[in-house]
């Protein structure tokens, strides 16, 4: 699956046909996503705040939620800790994702606990591979002043987060100095 897929599949769940906004969507992911984030599902949805609905892109890395052009609302993957879905009678199927960062609510999701399953599977796969990454061996060349700066603020901002205990942290930051 590709980019293009991945918005056309959310679209298509939302039953709209406009390409216009499809095409602004993909230009919209495409902007956001790492170089090694790959797609791996979408569905259609509405956050409360919203009265249409938007399009949930799941990656690899965060999930995120795309409305009318408007910057995504991006949840990162390694903070989620639970995927939920509840059905009422106003809001049909909904959706709570609990991060380390807060929670989000999607209604009217379609396709709910299937998209909730992929989610729950994806961020397990983030933590787990964020946890290895940690424990892998330092590489041989010493990195540069900026790019070690810019990989402690990152253990930084998981520690943060909490998707690091204080031991883990620790351990990676003695790795990267040394």
């Amino acid at each position: 699956m590709d980019w293009t897929d991945l918005i056309d599949a959310a679209f298509d769940a939302a039953g709209s046909s406009n390409n216009g906004t499809r095409a602004e969507a993909l230009r919209t992911v495409e902007a956001n996503v790492a170089p090694d984030e790959k797609p791996v599902a979408s569905t259609a949805g509405r956050h409360p705040d919203h009265f249409r609905k938007g399009v949930l892109v799941l990656t690899t890395h965060r999930l995120l939620f795309l409305k009318d052009g408007k910057p995504p609302v991006p949840v990162p993957l390694e903070a989620v800790t639970d995927a939920t879905v509840t059905r009422t009678r106003i809001n049909g199927e909904v959706l709570l994702v609990v991060a380390l960062t807060g929670s989000h609510r999607f209604e009217d999701v379609v396709k709910a606990e299937m998209f909730a399953e992929r989610i729950r599977t994806t961020a397990l796969n983030a933590r787990q591979s964020s946890r290895k990454a940690l424990d892998a061996p330092a590489p041989a060349a010493a990195a540069s002043g900026a790019e070690l700066l810019e990989q402690l603020e990152r253990l930084a901002a998981l520690r943060t987060a909490g998707a690091l205990t204080e031991e883990e942290f620790t351990r990676a930051k003695h790795r990267l100095i040394g």
